[in-house]
């Protein structure tokens, strides 16, 4: 086995790989003895069947398959232990010409085009300047948030009479065309609705206003025209809600009202519990606070796409066009090179950015282990209970839901991706003096626009 580079230019090299028959040769003989002894071919007995029929029949193969593996392991082998940072893959080489000949010849050369981008520096200070926008929560905002937490630590209390946002619990039963039950109908005990979910707005008029003990007809498929719905009020699956027709009688049972907690200090305590706060104001401060907060890693994206603006402008990188159009083309089957050039401008910036990154990292020494990973994928498993009003959920199975998630390599990928950009922005934050613009939500939303 022999491996050689030759550099075509600053930019691209081929590298030959020299297969000889002693690389290969034992590998191949020992998988042909035992499809020998595997093999079942008529007239012969198993085990006894002529080596040469064996190679006659599967030595090719076998033979190209021992090679392919020969050089994947070596060529792969030697860019790691070379220190060449590629762009892409090897490709067979349009330079130089393989010597590849399985039924004539016993020693093989392989070729193989690989290219780089070009060396450069990365020089960041104070003297280079970027917009940090901080958005800053509207009244709206402020005041929507107050309304949930209202609604969060209210309470329910029975009601008199049915009014627009209350729930109604009761019965329904069957009727027939003359609206008299129907013996051995079908009947639904503790049927539970919210008012505003009836969409049939006469038949809202009718539940309006009800008592307890009142009674109503109507056709159930017109007031609840979301079988989902429907189906999850009655506790019957969604094939036999499905299937219900007619006016249904329903009974009133019980008047339900949401009264959304009045804003003062019991609220305050049971929304911060960990803070003094005594007045409206500083409750509005907080939640203000929060808010603000929430927002951060919105600057933080935005803070990232206006480093890539500026940095792949100030920064030149000379890339392997040729190259990289070839091997774009050979690992996108969907893509033509009618889209490739469309695209080709905005596939150089985001490479130049990549390796621009990856300059950032190799320089800061910033390392992602997998007790980072864990960490960042709790994190999001944790928000996604949270979702769910899950607020506290066991260790333990947070980390098992944790692991599984990682367990898929591009969710694990996405996650390492996150964590990457996380720490190069903590470094261009440090770097460069960044410009605060306070801005609104909306102001900062069309900065995307833009």
């Amino acid at each position: 086995m022999n491996i050689t580079r030759e550099n075509i230019d600053d930019l691209n090299a081929v590298i030959k790989i020299e297969v000889k028959k002693a690389d290969y040769n034992d590998s191949v003989n020992e998988t042909l003895k035992d499809y020998r002894k595997k093999a079942t071919i008529k007239g012969f007995r198993p085990g006894k069947v002529p080596m040469g029929l064996i190679k006659k029949m599967y030595g090719e193969s076998v033979l190209l398959d021992k090679v392919n593996k020969i050089i994947a392991e070596n060529l792969n082998k030697y860019l790691v232990d070379e220190k060449l940072n590629i762009l892409g893959e090897p490709l067979i080489s349009t330079n130089v010409k393989s010597d590849v000949d399985l039924s004539n010849k016993e020693d093989f050369t392989f070729a193989f085009d690989i290219a780089f981008a070009s060396e450069f520096e990365l020089k960041l200070s104070k003297r280079d300047k970027l917009p940090f926008y901080e958005i800053n929560p509207t009244e709206d905002m402020i005041q929507q948030t107050i309304d949930n937490y209202k609604s969060q630590y209210g309470n329910n209390e029975e009601a008199d009479t049915v009014q627009e946002k209350d729930l109604v619990k009761g019965k329904f039963e069957q009727l027939n065309e003359q609206n008299n039950i129907i013996e051995n109908g079908a009947t639904y005990e503790d049927a539970l609705f919210a008012v505003d979910k009836v969409n049939e707005e006469s038949i809202r008029a009718l539940v309006l206003n009800a008592k307890k003990d009142d009674i109503i007809d109507f056709d159930i498929k017109k007031a609840f025209t979301n079988i989902t719905d429907l189906s999850a009020m009655l506790h019957i699956d969604k094939d036999a809600a499905e299937k219900l027709t007619g006016n249904f009688r329903f009974t009133v049972k019980s008047i339900s009202r949401h009264i959304p907690a009045e804003v003062n200090q019991d609220l305050f305590k049971k929304v911060y519990p960990k803070d003094d706060i005594k007045t409206e104001e500083e409750f509005k401060e907080k939640i203000a606070e929060e808010i603000k907060n929430s927002f951060k890693p919105s600057s933080d994206y935005k803070l990232l796409l206006d480093t890539k603006d500026k940095l792949t402008s100030k920064i030149k990188i000379t890339l392997p066009d040729a190259f990289l159009k070839r091997w774009l083309l050979s690992t996108n089957k969907e893509l033509t090179e009618e889209s490739l050039e469309k695209d080709y401008t905005n596939i150089q910036k985001d490479l130049t950015w990549q390796l621009i990154k990856n300059k950032i990292a190799e320089e800061q020494e910033i390392k992602i282990d997998e007790q980072k990973i864990l960490d960042s994928a709790k994190k999001t498993v944790l928000m996604q209970f949270q979702q769910y009003g899950l607020m506290d959920f066991p260790e333990d199975q947070l980390e098992a839901y944790a692991k599984q998630m990682i367990e898929n390599n591009e969710e694990k990928q996405k996650i390492i991706d996150r964590l990457y950009d996380e720490e190069i922005i903590k470094y261009i934050k440090e770097a460069v003096k960044l410009e605060p613009k306070q801005v609104t939500y909306d102001e900062f939303n069309d900065l995307f626009k833009k």
